[in-house]
């Protein structure tokens, strides 16, 4: 068994079929289209790479891949937390205890010879893939969240890595009885007319620029949150970009105030892991074909963001996008995942349990001294 870099491009094929071979026959897994899975170790595609300094390690036996994991340092994740943290991420292994401290120890090494004091993972170099799932295994995955045996766990606990920060999952399933409160229904309509407030769809034909709004809002929203680091404007392009096929405008809104400002966003995003089962991550050749019929009849979403800006904060607009994203994608059969949502933003958390919706999942997030 031996570790060694990934330094050419058929290292990075190895190193990206992996997760293929894993969980070929785990009936969880979503397999992510390849192209997305490139581009994201893409520095033309993939913003965030341009200010990160990264290596990606493989552990092979005999010829055959068993593990793989990336290390890394943000720059920008650097001057916001003020500390030397260090992140890795893109972990998958077999069930080996020697894999998995080979390939731990190469991330620390690493993360060491930069200067980092801490290590903090796993971390991807996509957006908000944070953690290992701990609670809720099932159902699969939605989009652009993360899927693990629990094994996993088990192996980073073995290496000294401790819980740092638990990120929660909920659900709302209309099939399962789920309904917007009455008494809220009640409140977002005093909460409109107090303050004015209009929550609005956002202009396809000018996608990236509401992007940007809503990002811009989402720096000024959570800048105190754990974990945070202000996304950027090529990311928030780059975003725009990605999920132009994708996106229902019914499902990205944004609240303004009586004077059109914008103060508050949610955006939602069809669950097109609902459609990609079965194609191995390709759409060629009659992949294209169902991801572009599928997303006229898709019904099942994840709640991927919403802010709501420090000055009207406490005032019950995320409620009022709560009831204005259900009302907008409604159906008999919608399904809708909330997360994440940290474990210590005890106002979310309360807001979210009061509206009925139900915890279903459990990601965490591990950090050790080096």
């Amino acid at each position: 068994m031996k570790l060694r870099p990934v330094q050419t491009k058929a290292d990075l094929r190895a190193f990206i079929q992996l997760p293929y071979d894993l969980y070929r026959n785990d009936p969880n897994w979503i397999a992510p289209l390849r192209s997305e899975q490139w581009a994201q170790f893409d520095p033309s595609k993939n913003p965030m790479l341009e200010r990160c300094e990264y290596a990606l390690f493989l552990v092979e036996e005999e010829g055959k891949v068993l593990g793989r994991i990336s290390a890394f340092t943000d720059q920008l994740a650097l001057e916001h937390w003020g500390q030397p943290i260090g992140l890795f991420g893109s972990y998958e292994c077999v069930d080996s205890p020697e894999a998995s401290r080979l390939l731990l120890n190469a991330a620390r090494d690493w993360l060491m010879q930069r200067g980092m004091q801490t290590m903090r993972g796993p971390w991807s170099f996509a957006s908000q893939e944070w953690g290992l799932v701990v609670e809720g295994f099932t159902p699969p995955p939605v989009i652009l969240a993360p899927h693990n045996p629990p094994y996993y766990n088990d192996q980073l606990a073995a290496f000294g890595l401790e819980k740092v920060m638990d990120l929660l999952v909920y659900e709302a399933d209309v099939r399962k009885g789920y309904t917007f409160p009455e008494r809220y229904l009640t409140l977002t309509d005093i909460i409109q007319r107090r303050y004015g407030v209009r929550v609005r769809p956002i202009d396809m034909k000018n996608l990236e620029q509401e992007v940007l709004i809503m990002l811009d809002m989402a720096n000024q929203s959570i800048s105190d949150n754990w974990g945070f680091y202000p996304v950027t404007e090529a990311e928030s392009r780059a975003l725009a970009r990605d999920l132009k096929a994708i996106v229902n405008p019914a499902a990205l809104l944004i609240a303004e105030d009586s004077g059109g400002r914008p103060i508050g966003f949610a955006m939602s995003l069809p669950d097109v892991n609902c459609l990609l089962r079965g194609m191995n991550g390709r759409l060629l050749p009659f992949g294209w074909l169902k991801l572009l019929t599928g997303l006229r009849r898709l019904n099942q979403y994840r709640m991927w963001a919403l802010g709501v800006i420090p000055e009207y904060q406490g005032k019950a607009i995320d409620t009022l996008l709560y009831r204005a994203t259900y009302e907008a994608i409604y159906s008999e059969n919608l399904r809708v995942e909330i997360n994440y949502v940290l474990e210590t933003n005890d106002r979310m958390n309360n807001a979210l349990l009061k509206l009925g919706v139900q915890p279903v999942r459990r990601y965490r997030v591990y950090e050790r001294s080096i």
